[in-house]
């Protein structure tokens, strides 16, 4: 599977292209990393801006290459980027109920916005047409209970490093790239008793000792040859489990 995980700008101004940028994504995160300005977007996708002198100040073919973002509120995208200075391309218009509008940022690279509508979204799902009951299959997250949802905070935020964020109707949301899980707190959780959650690793080895040296502990199963680190081989993929505080089953496993 390839994903598309970062467009990076170059341009000879880069505080002027990051402020525009942050004004008007609102990114979930806004970082640097030696030179590079990085925003988070959602779904996992980083905007990266560079500071390159082979670049011209405007961009001399703007239409060659076009950033598409697909928005949940097109207006208010159009109202922040009048706020912040914009050259429309073509203005804020609704094509049978979608909402699409093209501008310049400060370096004149397009900027296309797209709110679809529910109709629209729902026939972009399916292989062969729409889903049923208007089912949004890129949209879809899987769930899981815990007793303790601070205690789940602290061991998803912390231990695992994963950005975790508070959610409507005291859930709490943890991203995986361009998917998410929603966990939430029950009074009377009892564990699954099977794997909730696996994390692919390059080098589970690797992967086990990091996770020991931050106070994770390994599972062992009857029935499975593992090595002293807890490491499963002979039956498909290396792999490790470990639970959470609610005793939630997670697993690291090695790549396919």
């Amino acid at each position: 599977m390839t994903r598309l995980s970062s467009v990076m700008l170059g341009t000879t101004d880069p505080e002027r292209l990051h402020a525009w940028y942050s004004a008007v994504l609102q990114p979930e995160t806004d970082t640097r990393m030696g030179d590079y300005r990085i925003l988070g977007l959602a779904g996992g996708v980083y905007l990266f801006i560079d500071s390159r002198d082979d670049v011209q100040p405007d961009h001399p073919d703007p239409a060659r290459t076009i950033l598409n973002l697909d928005v949940e509120d097109a207006r208010a995208f159009a109202d922040r980027a009048e706020q912040a200075g914009v050259r429309w391309v073509a203005p804020l218009e609704d094509r049978d109920g979608s909402l699409f509008a093209t501008a310049q940022d400060p370096d004149g690279n397009y900027v296309q916005v797209i709110q679809l509508s529910d109709a629209d979204r729902t026939s972009m799902q399916g292989r062969h047409g729409p889903l049923p009951g208007g089912l949004l299959a890129t949209e879809a997250f899987s769930s899981f209970a815990v007793d303790d949802l601070d205690a789940a905070r602290r061991f998803y935020g912390e231990t695992l490093g994963l950005p975790v964020h508070d959610e409507p109707m005291g859930l709490l949301g943890i991203e995986l790239g361009a998917r998410r899980v929603m966990v939430y707190p029950k009074e009377d959780h009892a564990p699954a008793g099977y794997t909730v959650l696996n994390f692919p690793v390059t080098d589970v080895r690797t992967a086990v000792r990091a996770l020991g040296e931050r106070g994770v502990e390994f599972l062992r199963y009857d029935g499975f040859e593992q090595d002293e680190l807890g490491i499963a081989r002979g039956q498909g993929p290396e792999i490790a489990w470990f639970a959470d505080p609610a005793g939630n089953v997670l697993s690291v496993l090695s790549r396919p």
